[in-house]
């Protein structure tokens, strides 16, 4: 165990300490959206402060001859810079009272606190993903100035609405060489509408789209009134940079009681722009 968790001075046994960590992990992976079709890169370590972010460029297919010697349009960095990976953190705290109850009455720990903290930190990395950040001046998937944008018809309020969309969007990535798998995350009020039936009243809206987008289709609490993201998947076009996965560590005693965080490392890396479109 890293040191600088201070797993050591906690009041908790090491049980105890796997069952905190434990429920973190399972209240995030409830609530992340973002990773469920980004694929991940690392952990890289907690250490690492800054990793390189490649923007690529090179279309056109392979090449097939006897020779190898011709001219294939390499794919090449076309931008490089490097980013920080920041800190997504939200911190708990376990009473003294409730650690000497649980122990004379032989309770197990209520690790509550610890999956309250979790979903916070699930929610941040969301927004991170989605709408990036400009303290830090990171782009997310819905801010990005490359990505391909449209129109939303009708707030998908009516048959073949959302569907006409999807068309367009993933038309739209194939004319610029992203032929999928697509993934799409939708907000709250669009995922709603995709379950209208169509007028056969034997299919949803829903039934429709997912034939386009075989990588899923995910409601993303983060995104805001009628909006959605579809994305041609695969690390070439982007991936979640991981120093540090979620977990916990001990802040240390304080006024008797004990607080902990639950914190994490992350970077979403937007490699091909064009490889993302908006539907607002």
């Amino acid at each position: 165990m890293q040191a600088f968790l201070n797993h050591e001075d906690t009041p908790l046994t090491d049980d105890e300490m796997q069952r905190l960590h434990e429920a973190v992990v399972k209240a995030a992976r409830r609530r992340l959206v973002g990773r469920r079709f980004i694929e991940l890169f690392g952990p890289m370590g907690s250490g690492v402060q800054a990793i390189p972010y490649d923007e690529f460029t090179g279309e056109g297919v392979a090449a097939v001859d006897l020779t190898g010697e011709g001219d294939t349009g390499s794919v090449l960095t076309d931008r490089r810079s490097f980013k920080p990976l920041p800190i997504i953190y939200k911190d708990f705290v376990l009473h003294w009272r409730d650690l000497e109850m649980w122990r004379q009455l032989g309770m197990p720990l209520d690790d509550s606190a610890a999956a309250g903290a979790a979903t916070w930190c699930a929610e941040a990395e969301d927004r991170l993903i989605f709408y990036g950040d400009k303290r830090t001046d990171f782009q997310g998937l819905m801010t990005h100035p490359d990505r391909h944008q449209l129109n939303l018809t009708d707030g998908w309020s009516v048959p073949g609405a959302a569907l006409k969309d999807v068309v367009a969007a993933t038309g739209a990535m194939y004319e610029a060489g992203h032929f999928g798998p697509y993934a799409m995350a939708v907000s709250p009020k669009l995922f709603a509408n995709l379950h209208r039936m169509w007028e056969d009243a034997r299919t949803m809206e829903i039934d429709n789209v997912r034939r386009l987008i075989e990588d899923g289709i995910f409601r993303c609490d983060v995104l805001q009134g009628e909006s959605a993201v579809v994305v041609s998947t695969g690390r070439e076009n982007m991936d979640l940079a991981v120093g540090l996965d979620l977990t916990v560590a001990y802040l240390g005693a304080e006024k008797m009681n004990h607080p902990f965080r639950v914190l994490e490392t992350v970077c979403l890396r937007i490699k091909h722009a064009d490889a993302i479109c908006t539907i607002t």
